[in-house]
């Protein structure tokens, strides 16, 4: 990647629609507008207008679509270079001979994610915010999309630079200090720098308790429908999607193989899979249903155990608390609105149980605020003011700093010298400073930026 050329791509999903946008960034990019583009009136652009005209092919001046063209110069744009936008009909040949005409003019088609990595490079903003971009297209639900919108505007790197600016302070009190060891550093001091450093300890403990709740608003859970056959999971899963999905009838082993369907509960994005009754069958491909979902059930994040309350528990009920044991999961007692007969063993004690009928929908949603709770608490709840770190890279390496200055404050108190507690402050700074990308390398900012779509 080279920084001083001008690049150019389609950023608007592929087929038909409205308007597709071909986006220009780079020195160049005012040029290649000039060349290709036919103003309605007047013969420059104005910067940040909207300009009405056409596009044109510049060897022959054939018109290739009627479009609006804006021009953003540097510093103000995405990208801090000159970017130029031209909005044609979103047609998929239209937007691609604009592109190919942009391209024969000089500029080189962009890399997956290269406008926000520019803006990245150019300082506009850092590699948390980058991020954010790739996680506000990918929302599915309200409460993910405010968590990443947080994010892009800031929210999380600012809590991220205040424990920047803490142990920056701190390693400049350790330096001057070992630059004039006349000035020895007295208790006062001492306890300064413990504050200090057990301030940012502090506060990166709070992030690093809030991942699994960001993580699970970022990328939502799976959850896995058990039972066997005909008690009642795909009843169960059209309830929760609200349509008949699957199909439902009284004729054991109608399912056979697994159903994924993702609902939005609440904020939280879940994926729910119904699988196969589970029981001892003779029928190839039943047992082979019933082999995927005992297979599932470790790589599930929550288990739905789904017992018929209207019929004692079985054998097969009994195949199946085995396979659950030891995972986060639900009894969901279905049928309530039969006789009841069902007794439960002890070993399901431990497991939360929501009382309900997939037939009528009674206790339906008592069971989509169980699911919700059983992951989200506190203020992940109520998520318009949520803020966390959303990806294991930034848990990583917020970690790996939680543990230096640990070390930190523990050979404080031991009285190690100063040159050894500055090593410690520096090598968190670099661990902090891998989230919001001060101390990255090339090779993470490759993974990082070649997830992105391209025109992005």
């Amino acid at each position: 990647m080279y920084i001083e050329d001008t690049i150019a791509a389609i950023s608007t999903p592929q087929g038909e629609g409205g308007i597709g946008i071909v986006r220009i960034s780079g020195g160049s990019a005012e040029a290649i507008g000039l060349r290709l583009f036919r103003f309605r009136t007047g013969g420059a652009f104005t910067d940040h207008f909207l300009h009405y005209g056409t596009v044109v092919a510049p060897d022959d001046g054939s018109v290739l679509d009627e479009a609006m063209a804006v021009l953003m110069r540097a510093p103000r744009s995405y990208t801090r270079e000159d970017v130029l936008e031209l909005h044609c009909h979103g047609g998929m040949l239209v937007v691609e001979r604009v592109l190919a005409k942009v391209l024969d003019c000089g500029a080189r088609l962009a890399e997956p994610g290269e406008f926000t990595r520019r803006a990245f490079i150019n300082g506009r903003i850092d590699l948390v915010q980058a991020e954010a971009v790739m996680d506000v297209i990918a929302a599915k639900t309200d409460a993910s999309l405010a968590l990443a919108q947080r994010q892009r505007t800031g929210a999380l790197s600012a809590r991220i630079e205040a424990i920047r600016q803490g142990l920056t302070r701190s390693l400049a009190f350790i330096e001057a200090s070992i630059d004039f060891p006349e000035d020895d550093i007295g208790e006062t001091d001492t306890l300064a720098l413990r504050s200090g450093v057990a301030d940012a300890l502090e506060e990166l403990g709070r992030l690093l308790a809030g991942f699994d709740e960001g993580r699970i608003l970022r990328d939502g859970i799976s959850v896995l429908i058990v039972g066997k056959p005909n008690a009642g999971k795909s009843s169960l899963l059209n309830r929760l999607l609200k349509e008949n999905r699957a199909i439902v009838t009284h004729i054991p082993g109608t399912t056979r193989d697994i159903i994924e369907e993702t609902v939005n509960m609440g904020g939280l994005a879940v994926r729910l899979l119904d699988t196969a009754g589970i029981r001892h069958t003779d029928d190839v491909v039943e047992r082979e249903g019933i082999s995927r979902a005992l297979d599932k059930i470790p790589q599930a994040d929550l288990v739905l155990f789904v017992l018929d309350s209207s019929r004692p528990f079985t054998d097969e009920d009994r195949l199946i608390l085995d396979a659950v044991t030891g995972k986060t999961a639900i009894a969901v007692l279905n049928k309530s609105d039969l006789p009841p007969v069902l007794e439960l063993p002890p070993e399901l004690a431990a497991l939360p149980r929501v009382a309900l009928s997939a037939g009528t929908g009674a206790g339906i949603d008592g069971l989509r605020e169980v699911i919700r709770t059983t992951f989200l608490h506190g203020a992940a709840l109520d998520s318009r003011e949520f803020v966390a770190i959303s990806r294991a890279r930034h848990r990583d390496a917020l970690a790996s700093a939680h543990s230096i200055l640990r070390l930190f404050l523990a050979g404080l108190g031991e009285g190690r010298e100063l040159e050894t507690l500055a090593i410690d402050l520096r090598d968190a700074l670099a661990a902090v400073g891998q989230v919001t990308g001060e101390t990255t390398t090339d090779d993470v900012l490759d993974v990082v930026f070649s997830s992105f779509c391209i025109g992005k």
